[in-house]
This record gives C-alpha cells, sequence and structure tokens, in this order.
C-alpha cells in the first residue's frame, strides 16, 4: 500500500476499535467514513449518491459528497470537494482516498475529472474503489491516469520562441 501506514484488521467484534482507534487509520476506518459522507450527498437529478474520505498526510481525514446543480456543469464530485475541502484547510499531500456510492454489481471508480484532480497531489497515492458492503479494490492515483499530465510536466523544457502566425 505505498508508504500509507494502515493496518487490515476484519471482523464486526473489531468494528468499534477500526473506526475509532486514535493512533491509526484503517481502511476499513476510511471506507466507513466515505460511506458517511455518501448520506449528505445533495444529488436529485441523478440520485446517484457518492461519498469521498480522503487521508492526508498528517492523519486528518476530510469528507465531501456530491453537490449536484440544474445546471449540470456546475455540480462538484465527491472526490474534488474532499481533496479543495483539504486544500482549503491547507493540506496538499494524501496518503490515501476512498469513493463510495450505492452500486452493488460493481465498484464505483472516478471520473476522469477527479483523476485528474486527484492526479494534481501526487500519483503514488491509494485510492480505494468500494462498494456499499466494505468491499474494495485498491489502486495507485497512477493507475487510475496513467501516462497522465502534472505540475512537474509545466517545469520540462519548451520551445523557446512559439511563432504566432494566422
Amino acid at each position: 500500500m505505498g508508504d500509507l501506514q494502515i493496518e487490515m484488521l476484519h471482523g464486526k467484534d473489531q468494528e468499534s476499535q477500526l473506526l475509532h482507534h486514535p493512533d491509526r487509520v484503517t481502511v476499513e476506518g476510511l471506507i466507513h467514513q466515505s460511506l458517511e459522507a455518501k448520506e449528505f450527498s445533495y444529488c436529485p437529478y441523478s440520485n446517484f449518491r457518492v461519498g469521498a474520505a480522503l487521508l492526508a498526510h498528517d492523519d486528518r481525514v476530510f469528507t465531501g459528497c456530491n453537490v449536484e446543480n440544474a445546471c449540470n456543469n456546475l455540480g462538484v464530485c465527491a472526490e474534488r470537494n474532499a481533496i479543495a475541502k483539504a486544500v482549503s484547510e491547507g493540506r496538499r499531500s494524501f496518503k490515501a482516498i476512498a469513493i463510495a456510492s450505492d452500486l452493488h454489481d460493481q465498484f464505483i471508480s472516478p471520473c476522469g475529472g477527479c483523476r485528474q484532480f486527484m492526479r494534481e497531489f501526487g500519483a503514488n497515492w491509494d485510492v480505494y474503489l468500494t462498494k456499499p458492503d466494505g468491499s474494495y479494490i485498491e489502486m495507485k492515483v497512477s493507475e487510475l491516469l496513467p501516462v497522465s499530465f502534472g505540475p512537474e510536466d509545466l517545469s520540462m523544457k519548451k520551445v523557446v520562441k512559439i511563432p504566432n502566425e494566422y
């Protein structure tokens, strides 16, 4: 799981320990928080609820949900909502994000815009694609968005003079 120090524990009897242990954030705890965030979704048009829980490097968790708008392109996805909340509170480095929805037959996957938004903050952090039962697939941002463009690409050597001929 990269540099993410998440302890993998399973079982109902360990649930309260997993979610509330002060010294660690678990995969299950992060997924649980994404499922809780989903409950706050505002999605009157699609009825497609999504929640996200983002783990910063200081172990603070930021949650987000999707917020739709009658003007479709003004809606905000849960992942971008959580990241924007973290950035607005001074965080720029992340360990993991868990994404939850109501899909039972497949794991939720972030849209292309969210993949690029996550990539802005690094390619090598964990993304947990979940189902409502808590099962998940772990991927890296780089796997979700291969051959990506990121901030470091802006400092690469460029053509010095670009002709502007019409």
